[in-house]
C-alpha cells in the first residue's frame, strides 16, 4: 500500500507538470512571433547556405551549361508575352496618372520626366521582379519539389551528378539574367507605351516626351538604379525558389505548400531589398 505522504508528493509533481503554467502557454502571441522568427531564422539560414555552394560551383566551373542555355530560354523567351503587356501598360498608367498636373499646369515638357524618373527607378523593375517571381519563381520551385519527393534528387548523387551544379546553380542564374534582361526590356516598353498615351490622351509629341527624358533631368544613375535593384530582386526569387523547393517534403501537398512559401517569401523580400536599395543609392 503506498503511504499518504508518497501520494500528496507525486501529486505536487503533477500539479507542477501541469503546462498550463508555461509561460509560453500564457501567451500564444509570444509563442507565435518565437516559432515565426526561428522559422524566419532557419530559412535566410537554409539560404545563406545554399548561396555559398552556388557561388562554390560557379567559380570552380562545374555549372551545366545546356542547362542554363535550356533555363535562359524557359525563363527569359517564354516570359516576354507577359512582361510586354504589364510594361506597355504601366507606362500608359504613369501617363495617365500624370495628365491632370500636366493639363493644369501645362508642363508638357516635364511629362518624359515625370514618367521616366518613376518607371525606371522603381516601377518597372519592381512589378517585373513580381511577375517573375510568381511565373519563374514558381514553376521553379514546383518543378525542383516534384523531383525531390519524387528521388531524383537521390538517383542523381547516386550517378554522383552533383544536384547544385546541375540543377541549382543553372537555374539561379537563369533566374538572375532573366530579370535583368527583362527588366531592361521593359523600361524600354514602358517608355514607349507612355509616349504614345501621351500623343493619345494630351496632344504631347514623342519627340516632346523624349526631350523630356533626355534634356538633363534624367541621367545614367536612374537607369543603373532601377537595373541595380533588378539584380538584387533576382537573387531574392531565385534563393527562395531554390532554397524551397530542394526543402519540399511530404509529397504533392508538399510541393504546394513549397510553392506558396517561395511567392510570399519573394513578394516580402523584393519590397524590403526595394526600400534598403533605395535608401543606399539615394
Amino acid at each position: 500500500m503506498v503511504s499518504r505522504p508518497a501520494i500528496v508528493v507525486v501529486a505536487c509533481g503533477v500539479a507542477m507538470a501541469q503546462p498550463g503554467t508555461d509561460t509560453a502557454d500564457e501567451h500564444p502571441l509570444l509563442k507565435s512571433m518565437g516559432a515565426a522568427f526561428f522559422s524566419i531564422a532557419f530559412t535566410a539560414g537554409g539560404m545563406a547556405i545554399l548561396l555559398g555552394k552556388i557561388t562554390v560551383g560557379l567559380f570552380s566551373g562545374r555549372i551545366d551549361r545546356s542547362e542554363l542555355w535550356k533555363n535562359l530560354y524557359k525563363m527569359a523567351v517564354k516570359s516576354l508575352p507577359i512582361v510586354v503587356v504589364t510594361a506597355l501598360f504601366t507606362g500608359a498608367i504613369m501617363v495617365v496618372q500624370a495628365a491632370p498636373i500636366v493639363k493644369r499646369y501645362g508642363a508638357e515638357g516635364l511629362l518624359g520626366w515625370g514618367a521616366g524618373f518613376s518607371t525606371l527607378r522603381e516601377v518597372a523593375p519592381l512589378l517585373c521582379a513580381l511577375m517573375i517571381s510568381g511565373r519563374v519563381g514558381a514553376n521553379n520551385t514546383a518543378e525542383l519539389g516534384t523531383m525531390v519527393v519524387t528521388e531524383q534528387f537521390d538517383a542523381l548523387r547516386v550517378l554522383a551528378i552533383d544536384p547544385i551544379a546541375f540543377l541549382i546553380a543553372p537555374r539561379f542564374v537563369g533566374i538572375v539574367v532573366t530579370l535583368f534582361l527583362m527588366t531592361l526590356f521593359a523600361d524600354s516598353l514602358a517608355l514607349f507605351g507612355a509616349a504614345y498615351t501621351g500623343k493619345g490622351l494630351l496632344s504631347v509629341e514623342p519627340r516632346t516626351f523624349y526631350n523630356g527624358l533626355t534634356g538633363g533631368l534624367l541621367n545614367f544613375s536612374d537607369v543603373a538604379n532601377g537595373l541595380v535593384k533588378s539584380v538584387v530582386f533576382g537573387f531574392v526569387i531565385g534563393l527562395a525558389s531554390c532554397h524551397f523547393g530542394i526543402s519540399t517534403t511530404g509529397g504533392a501537398p508538399g510541393v504546394g505548400r513549397s510553392v506558396n512559401a517561395t511567392v510570399v517569401a519573394s513578394a516580402a523580400g523584393i519590397l524590403l531589398l526595394d526600400y534598403l536599395v533605395s535608401l543606399v543609392l539615394g
